[in-house]
């Protein structure tokens, strides 16, 4: 008979390519110095997935013959974190958060937990970088010690799987994912076959068992989650964690949602106990707005179904070097380029000799093109030395031409800026005809950004 012999392959750990020998630059994304040498399991040797998957095959039926049962939403009882995932947790789903060391993803787990512990739910906190003396001291930190809250540290993932089927938790954490070890494969954890194959026995245990299943991952120096992207395919929902540390804003996106929306925000508040809901974001995110500064101007953005109302601050100053300099915050440098020409062509406005640059207030980031004259305006503000009037909002999408074409969500963006306290507003003449203008705002409608200008200062 012949001998099996365990063969090694070199892995990306940046994208999961393989090669049969130790390459300096992956072929696949370009990444240097990123493989690593992992065992192969010999052929014919058993599975890591045995004991998830079953033995009986599965057979095909017509898609009319299944039943389903509308079940409710398991509440985490945090209202943001609800809105993002689509009105809480489905019955089997597998949540991938992902976001900045320190940025509070265990805490918004653990607060999430004990919300959902508190009405008698039996939930499961698996960590695999601290001990529970860490969680209890953390927990007492931020309140949350309901006793269904089970914590336990482990990275083992047979004996994980082997306390799910044992103590049956209504929803199981996971953080996080890149520390999880199976004894099946000879890799060490964080490695890109680990990763994987912990999320896919994970993955099948939560649709076997329709335990709810939230995972956190670590995110590389550009911000993507670690590990192969088979990770953020594998999941039905992907959520991050966006904020910078040395602010108390945080913002909870999700880019991959199979069960509602992925256009929805949630925005927390962290303080000494944890993470505070922001009900109100428009409010918090002006309430520090000077009066009657130049390069200050205030725009509506959607996310999702609500309008925030948020502040762009411009900043353009004559330069001595031979390139002027660009720098973006909260927005694309290159949707902000593209207005700069605009300007210098149908404003005659010389920005070449001036260093520019811009921020959205409170860390939001803004990627519509709703706010393309709001950005326009407050570069102009700025350049001009002359303020915008502090109850103006500015809304509209810029062409090349220096049109300014219509927007969508209108009304809803006018009914929120109504309830700040904004007495005018300037939007495109396009999108006045099928409006509907709330009480208290009156709207003035331009068709290029000359008559924009013009009707501004």
């Amino acid at each position: 008979m012949a001998k099996r012999i365990a063969k090694t392959l070199f892995n990306c750990q940046a994208c999961g390519f393989q090669s049969p020998k130790w390459l300096g630059k992956c072929p696949e994304c370009g990444q240097w110095d990123s493989f690593a040498e992992e065992m192969v399991a010999a052929p014919g040797a058993t599975g890591p997935l045995r004991g998830i998957t079953g033995t009986l095959k599965a057979t095909p039926v017509p898609i009319d013959a299944v039943t389903v049962e509308d079940k409710e939403r398991l509440s985490t009882r945090i209202a943001e974190l609800d809105r993002v995932l689509g009105g809480g947790l489905v019955e089997g789903s597998l949540v991938l958060i992902g976001g900045d060391p320190g940025i509070g993803k265990s805490t918004l787990m653990l607060q999430a937990l004990h919300g959902m512990a508190a009405n008698a739910h039996k939930v499961l906190y698996v960590s695999g970088e601290e001990s529970v003396q860490q969680l209890r001291l953390r927990s007492r930190r931020l309140a949350a010690s309901a006793p269904h809250l089970l914590v336990v540290s482990e990275i083992d993932l047979d004996a994980i799987l082997q306390m799910v089927a044992e103590h049956r938790p209504d929803v199981l954490v996971i953080d996080s994912i890149q520390t999880m070890y199976s004894s099946d494969l000879t890799s060490a954890p964080g490695s890109v076959s680990q990763v994987r194959d912990s999320a896919m026995r994970l993955m099948l245990n939560a649709k076997k068992s329709g335990i709810p299943t939230l995972l956190v991952g670590h995110v590389t120096k550009d911000g993507a989650i670690a590990g192969p992207k088979l990770l953020e395919h594998m999941v039905d929902t992907v959520l991050y964690f966006e904020g910078d540390r040395n602010h108390v804003f945080r913002i909870l996106r999700a880019v991959k949602n199979r069960f509602g929306s992925t256009n929805e925000i949630g925005v927390f508040e962290m303080q000494s106990g944890g993470l505070i809901e922001v009900p109100n974001p428009s409010a918090v995110f002006l309430s520090e707005r000077p009066d009657n500064a130049a390069g200050s101007v205030v725009t509506a953005t959607m996310e999702g179904t609500r309008p925030i109302l948020v502040e762009l601050q411009a900043l353009a100053s004559s330069s001595n070097l031979g390139t002027a300099r660009r720098t973006i915050l909260g927005l694309d440098p290159q949707r902000v380029a593209l207005l700069v020409a605009v300007m210098e062509k149908k404003l005659g406005l010389h920005m070449i000799g001036h260093d520019i640059f811009m921020n959205v207030a409170g860390g939001v980031k803004i990627d519509e093109p709703a706010v393309d004259l709001a950005v326009l305006a407050a570069i102009a503000s700025s350049f001009l030395d002359k303020p915008v009037a502090g109850e103006t909002l500015v809304l509209g999408e810029v062409g090349l031409t220096g049109e300014v074409r219509a927007i969508g969500n209108l009304t809803a963006r006018l009914t929120e800026a109504a309830k700040m306290g904004f007495h005018r507003c300037l939007a495109p003449r396009s999108s006045l005809k099928r409006v509907e203008v709330p009480a208290g705002i009156s709207v003035v409608g331009v068709g290029s950004v000359g008559e924009a200008l013009e009707t501004l200062f």
